[in-house]
């Protein structure tokens, strides 16, 4: 049971600091190799694949945990989830700074995704638990999706002048000791509950076959970039295919699943996770592999590039920060963060071989208006749309679709680009990936209507 009643978040800020600044360490940490990949990649040997694990390793550990992150939040106390992710965090962040070779970066990366899982499980079931619906909580999901886009705005900026006044490592020290700051502030800022179902088991069999579906998915994708009809391709994808049906198959029969099956007959969660995986592969996925090409095909530096997108993710976290003031229902922001985010995508069109400006940072600034308006409503939505005490399995649920999504997205963007050209397979990936948010904007709109 509850030990005691959730004061009002005007009265605690320091609760929803904390929160807040777990998504914001998160996407720092994701985003930050996007810039210094090349020089790790030579300081540690990589060779033709290392980087391309370099890259994605941390995408494995965030796919295979959220969930079940998720569910030991909701089960066992988000407080001591969230301080055990951060405390995870700090361990891992030092051994990539300290990593001599690729497999131990990579295992360190793999391991920072896990951390990572947990600090967005618990952190968004956090804001869930203490504020209440209505527009206080529309104010607070609002500053927890700003921290995405200003994560993703700040991680290769930090990364880069790290780099360039040390080396590629001291951003991974910088984590290691940001982590350990906010493990103390959460231990002593945080709620304490005892869990809201003391007797509930682990779901074992959910998790095993949910965390070997998703690691076989992920690494397929991964070594899909470097040929889809490689032995370990298929196998990894049919493996993922057995095994996640296994996991539905199992979730159906559990009295305590990991996920109530009985949530995809509602419409409201099926808006959150299906906005979630959409935003994933056509917008996440698209833009994390566009500074790639701009690099490949303008000769722009990894720290021009970072600033370029810059104006994509800083201005997703004004929007998303603006969002809670449109006379909008989480829905229709979602609906139309989408409809945006493929506006502005398409005036990219043509600027691998014809280089505008103006018409590239518009695009960017509507496409960032989007991403914004998309990071508050799904953060909304994740937690709307499930019952108050599963609020983290909300969170999990959504983010495994948003990070399975991007990582299935930038394999597809790079797949059609080595078969197409670097300009045509840029256009014919943009206009792809415009038509899915698109279309998808629609169909939330009619579920909405």
């Amino acid at each position: 049971m509850l030990v005691e009643t959730p004061a009002p978040l005007r009265a605690r800020p320091a609760t929803l600091a904390v929160a807040c600044a777990a998504p914001l360490l998160a996407l720092v940490n994701y985003t930050a190799p996007m810039v210094t990949l090349p020089e790790a990649a030579r300081a540690l040997d990589a060779g033709p694949t290392g980087p391309v694990w370099m890259l994605n390793a941390v995408t494995l550990g965030l796919a295979v945990s959220l969930l079940l992150a998720g569910g030991l939040a909701d089960d066992h106390g988000r407080r001591r989830v969230y301080v055990i992710g951060m405390a995870s965090l700090a361990v891992s962040s030092a051994i990539v700074a300290l990593a001599g070779d690729v497999p131990m970066f990579v295992f360190g990366r793999i391991v920072q995704g896990v951390a990572s899982a947990a600090l967005l499980a618990a952190s968004l079931g956090v804001v869930g638990e203490v504020v209440p619906p209505g527009p206080e909580r529309a104010r607070a999901t609002g500053w927890y999706g700003a921290m995405l886009g200003l994560g993703i705005a700040v991680g290769p900026l930090v990364s880069g002048g790290l780099a360039a006044l040390s080396s590629w490592r001291g951003v991974y020290w910088l984590t290691a000791a940001c982590s350990v700051v906010l493990a103390v502030l959460a231990a002593r800022t945080l709620p304490a509950r005892t869990e809201p179902r003391p007797g509930r088991r682990l779901d074992v069999p959910g998790a095993v076959t949910l965390t070997l579906g998703l690691a076989a998915l992920v690494t397929g994708v991964t070594e899909g970039r470097l040929g889809w009809s490689r032995p370990v391709v298929l196998a990894s994808l049919a493996a993922a295919a057995v095994l996640l049906a296994a996991f539905a198959l199992v979730e159906v029969r559990r009295p305590e699943p990991l996920i109530d099956m009985g949530l995809f007959q509602s419409p409201s969660f099926l808006v959150a996770t299906g906005g979630a995986l959409v935003t994933g592969i056509a917008i996440i996925g698209l833009m994390s592999y566009l500074p790639t090409v701009l690099q490949s095909a303008l000769g722009m530096t990894q720290l021009a590039t970072a600033a370029v997108f810059a104006v994509w993710s800083g201005t997703s976290f004004v929007a998303a920060l603006l969002a809670p003031r449109l006379r909008l229902a989480a829905r229709g922001r979602l609906a139309l963060g989408l409809l945006l985010s493929a506006v502005g995508s398409l005036a990219l069109l043509g600027t691998t071989a014809h280089w505008s400006a103006p018409r590239a940072l518009a695009g960017l600034l509507v496409a960032g208006i989007g991403s914004g308006l998309l990071n508050g409503s799904l953060t909304h939505l994740a937690i709307e749309s499930v019952p108050r005490h599963r609020a983290s399995m909300g969170s999990g649920a959504n983010n495994t679709a948003r990070y399975v999504g991007s990582s299935v997205g930038a394999a597809l963007t790079a797949a059609v680009i080595a078969g197409q050209g670097l300009a045509t397979g840029t256009d014919l990936v943009i206009v792809a990936c415009a038509a899915a948010a698109a279309l998808t904007a629609g169909l939330v709109r009619f579920a909405a209507s």
